[in-house]
């Protein structure tokens, strides 16, 4: 495998997908030694067939306001690889949303999801639609016009979205009630559904919970725990939400949450009905934490990120890219131990090799967010079954989904020294699963 090559050629296809281009050249530039040890690899044109989607689907989303309004925004799908099972990823609305970011997201899903252990393959979708300051009636407008052409290419065994940014219960709902309405059929075609018809618990905090838990097991090679540990978080959606409640549960004590605003800083800790005061905050859709100060008494730091203040533990659970190298040299200096990404990407990789260099433990989101995507996973069997598990059943299966899979990247991401790479280990071991099941296949 030549990289640089791969690389060259790729961005001369999609020029200007950074975001893309970012996860793909990560994930080459780790498992190059393992592919080339594996002729039959090569010989299928792995690589080549891996880092293409199988297919995009781009569509207008015609929508209209309370006030009679119409307006029209961008949707998209991107299956990116079925080797292993049908497509699963998450919908993201939000202003943001391109085509590089979705096909970033779902690259990554890939591995993610091969690292579970269960049968789901990669794939990614949403649109540049901002719910704020919009009334749920906008709200349900618009995703009921998504799901007009999203339908056309999902199922429970073909492609099954969950929620992301911006998709959360209120959306799914709407989203499931429009995909019934065409199919003619309740089918679990969509993850993090409501509990009264087909959701499973433990889903909208799985992800923080799998980050934790994650964490926990990073920790633990070091003879640490999260007791009395000063952690912060970004975010304060639902993965940074699954995470502080998490955290408190193993006697640790977060101190900060982030928004776009900035952040908020409370050397109490934030615990009880803080830590409740985090939905209220998301469900408002005006997506700023400055409010907490107010609520709390809290400090408030204006368009400043958290990881200046001091902690042992940080976990990035905002967005791609938030974590830059001069974040990961505070972080070093202030004496951090483990930075572990609850979000996809949230680390540079600049700020990646700084806290590499200085053997601090780290973890990609790619491993320590597979929460989510697990219990999506969850979801589905519980569909597929006509059943439902109680929280303690889903928790246990989730915490033993995330300790496997810190074993996996234990198994082929430790050096000489003693070190874990876990962004080795994670594309590694993802990878080879992914890539036997597509020699398996054939070349398709």
């Amino acid at each position: 495998m030549n990289v640089e090559k791969l690389m060259n050629d790729l961005e001369k296809r999609h020029p200007g997908e950074v975001e893309y281009l970012q996860a793909v050249r990560e994930v080459l530039e780790t498992i190059e030694d393992v592919y080339n040890e594996n002729p039959q690899y090569e010989a299928n044109g792995i690589i080549e067939r891996l880092i293409e989607p199988d297919r995009i689907l781009t569509f207008k989303v015609p929508w209209t306001d309370d006030n009679g309004k119409v307006h029209v925004n961008l949707g998209y799908r991107v299956q990116f690889n079925g080797a292993i099972g049908p497509y699963k990823g998450g919908l993201r609305f939000h202003p943001s949303v391109n085509l590089s970011i979705l096909k970033f997201l779902g690259f990554e899903q890939i591995f993610k999801n091969s690292l579970t252990s269960l049968p789901m393959g990669g794939g990614k979708g949403g649109s540049d639609f901002n719910a704020k300051g919009r009334s749920d009636r906008e709200i349900m407008r618009f995703c009921q016009s998504f799901m007009l052409e999203l339908w056309k290419i999902i199922g429970p065994e073909t492609d099954v979205p969950a929620g992301d940014i911006g998709v959360g219960g209120k959306e799914i709902g709407f989203l499931f009630g429009m995909y019934k309405k065409l199919a003619c059929e309740h089918t679990g075609v969509l993850t993090g559904k409501g509990l009264k018809w087909g959701g499973s618990l433990v889903r909208p905090e799985a992800t923080g919970f799998g980050n934790v838990y994650f964490a926990q097991e990073m920790l633990a090679t070091k003879g640490e725990t999260f007791q009395g540990k000063t952690v912060v978080v970004s975010g304060f959606g639902n993965v940074a939400w699954g995470a502080v409640r998490k955290v408190t549960e193993l006697g640790g004590k977060v101190v900060a949450i982030s928004g776009p605003d900035g952040y908020v800083y409370d050397k109490d800790g934030i615990s009880g009905k803080k830590i409740d005061y985090m939905l209220q905050l998301r469900a408002t859709n005006e997506d700023i934490v400055k409010p907490y100060s107010y609520e709390f008494g809290a400090e408030f730091h204006q368009g400043k990120r958290p990881w200046e203040v001091k902690c042992d533990v940080a976990l990035p659970c905002a967005t791609q890219n938030e974590l830059g190298k001069e974040d990961a040299l505070t972080l070093v200096k202030n004496g951090c131990i483990c930075v572990c990404e609850g979000a996809n990407m949230p680390c540079t990789p600049e700020a990646i090799e700084v806290i590499q260099e200085h053997k601090i433990l780290f973890a990609p989101g790619k491993a320590a967010n597979a929460g989510g995507v697990a219990t999506s996973g969850l979801e589905m069997s519980q569909n597929s079954m006509k059943l439902s598990w109680s929280a303690k059943e889903v928790d246990e299966k989730l915490h033993g989904i995330m300790k496997n899979i810190h074993e996996a990247c234990v198994k082929y991401g430790k050096d000489a020294s003693g070190y874990v790479n876990y962004v080795k280990g994670a594309n590694i071991a993802g990878f080879l699963k992914v890539a036997d099941a597509m020699v398996d296949q054939g070349i398709i």
